[in-house]
């Protein structure tokens, strides 16, 4: 975060699987003198990194502790499920959570769809990280429920996936102090929500300036003069 009396920049965190590259991009024509910086963190510390004024803002997945902080959604995630090239549900173009009701089920610790139960025989154990749960379904060690960009994201070419119909569904939300909405985070608030350049709220700090008024009726040229005076033709006087 930019300290007193030091060149403004802005700091954003990201969650793992969410692509803010867009946005960077559209920040970097918008705003070229106010460099950003993008930090990678764990789902389970965004929020608190925000907190912790670390960070100006965060993309990260909802639900999560929201206390202290906005939140605005952007767009909802497609749940799947990982498996095995080789397993049962590659035969279906999607599943629901009824179908996994006997497979093990791994729920690692930096889960982000918030369930009540998850489906299917729980583990003995629950991994760390995703990461950790995709080895483990490599292994051929149960199936992983998970957004469907971190499917993405830990791509093998032993497993595939299947969206999961009635599964919960990850969020992703641009986060930020309640009581520190600055001019550089309305800025990048405009970029995620499309707003355009000419957008009031969508410009650069230094671009929300007011348009120049009319001079007042007192303060315009004055009207030239005529040459032709009224009621006659200017020329030489008539000879008596």
């Amino acid at each position: 975060m930019t300290e007193p009396d030091a060149a403004p920049s802005f700091t954003l965190g990201y969650v793992p699987g969410v692509t803010p590259g867009k946005w960077v991009r559209i920040w970097q024509e918008r705003t070229p003198g106010v460099p950003l910086e993008l930090v990678q963190v764990g789902a389970a510390e965004a929020a608190g990194r925000v907190r912790d004024r670390e960070l100006d803002a965060v993309l990260l997945r909802l639900p999560t502790d929201r206390t202290g902080l906005h939140a605005i959604p952007l767009y909802t995630e497609t749940t799947v499920v990982v498996v095995p090239k080789d397993h049962v549900v590659t035969a279906a173009d999607e599943v629901h959570t009824g179908d996994l009701a006997d497979e093990l089920v791994l729920h690692p610790l930096d889960d982000t769809l918030g369930w009540a139960r998850p489906p299917g025989r729980p583990a003995l154990d629950r991994p760390a990280t995703t990461a950790d749960a995709i080895q483990l379904v490599a292994a051929g060690v149960g199936v992983l429920v998970v957004p469907q960009s971190l499917a993405r994201l830990h791509h093998r070419r032993d497993l595939t996936y299947r969206p999961v119909a009635d599964a919960p569904q990850s969020q992703v939300a641009l986060s930020w102090l309640e009581d520190e909405t600055t001019d550089l985070v309305e800025q990048f608030i405009g970029i995620v929500r499309g707003r355009t350049v000419n957008s009031t709220r969508g410009r650069p700090p230094a671009a929300k300036q007011s348009k120049s008024k009319r001079p007042a009726a007192d303060e315009r040229k004055p009207a030239p003069r005529r040459n032709q005076p009224r009621g006659g033709r200017r020329g030489k006087p008539r000879r008596r």
